[in-house]
C-alpha cells in the first residue's frame, strides 16, 4: 500500500497532479485544498488513497492524513463515490466539513455539485459520531463553529443566488466562504456583489 508520494510537481490542475518520483510519474486525483497547498511548489508530498477496482486503479492525493481519513469516511456512506467525496472535500476544509456534519447542516452539504438531499442526510447521520472524535472537531473549535452558525443564512442565500446565475457550486462555495471569512458581517447583497467580481 502507498502511504504517501513525494516528488517533483510535473503537472498540476485544480483536479489532478502528476508527481515525478525518481523518474516515475504518478497521476493523482486531488482536492482543491491540495491544489492550493502545492500550487507554485517544485516539490510536493501527498498522502495517498488507492482505489482498486476490476476495471481501474485510481490514486487520490491529499495534503494531510486528516483529509484522507475524512475521504475514507465519506466513501463508507452508500451513494458516495470517489469523485463525490473529492468534490465535498474541495468545497470544505476538513474542519469546516466536521462542523457542517456535526451541526447537521444538510443545506450546506447540498450546495456541493451532484450531492442530493438524501445523500447529504445519510452523510450526517452516519458520520456525525465519527467526526466528533477528530482533533479539529467542533468541540475544539467553538469560535469557528459559532461563526459558521451566525453566517449560515447569509451563506445559504448567497450561494443559492450565485448558483442560479450559472456559476459552478464548487467555485461559489469557495468564494462565498472566503468573503464571509474576511467580512463576516456582510449582507447577502454585499456578498453577492463581491462574489460577482471574483468569479
Amino acid at each position: 500500500m502507498i502511504e504517501f508520494l513525494k516528488g517533483k510537481v510535473d503537472e498540476l490542475t485544480p483536479a489532478s497532479a502528476v508527481l515525478d518520483c525518481n523518474g516515475v510519474g504518478y497521476f493523482l486525483n486531488i482536492t482543491l485544498n491540495a491544489f492550493t497547498a502545492i500550487q507554485g511548489k517544485d516539490i510536493a508530498k501527498l498522502y495517498v488513497y488507492e482505489s482498486i477496482r476490476e476495471d481501474a486503479y485510481v490514486l487520490f492525493g491529499f495534503i494531510t492524513k486528516e483529509e484522507r481519513q475524512l475521504f475514507v469516511h465519506l466513501l463508507s456512506v452508500s451513494g458516495v463515490g470517489g469523485n463525490t467525496a473529492r468534490m465535498i472535500l474541495s468545497a470544505f476544509s476538513p474542519s469546516e466539513l466536521c462542523n457542517v456534519i456535526a451541526s447537521g447542516n444538510e443545506r450546506l452539504l447540498t450546495t456541493v455539485k451532484g450531492l442530493g438531499k438524501k445523500t447529504a442526510q445519510k452523510i450526517i447521520v452516519e458520520l456525525k459520531d465519527k467526526v466528533d472524535a477528530y482533533e479539529y472537531a467542533p468541540g475544539k473549535t467553538a469560535a469557528s463553529t459559532q461563526q459558521t452558525i451566525i453566517n449560515t443564512v447569509v451563506y445559504d442565500e448567497a450561494v443559492n443566488a450565485l448558483k442560479l446565475l450559472g456559476f459552478s457550486a464548487a467555485a461559489v462555495v469557495k468564494t462565498v466562504k472566503a468573503i464571509l471569512a474576511e467580512s463576516p458581517d456582510d449582507s447577502v447583497e454585499a456578498v453577492i456583489k463581491k462574489a460577482l467580481k471574483m468569479l
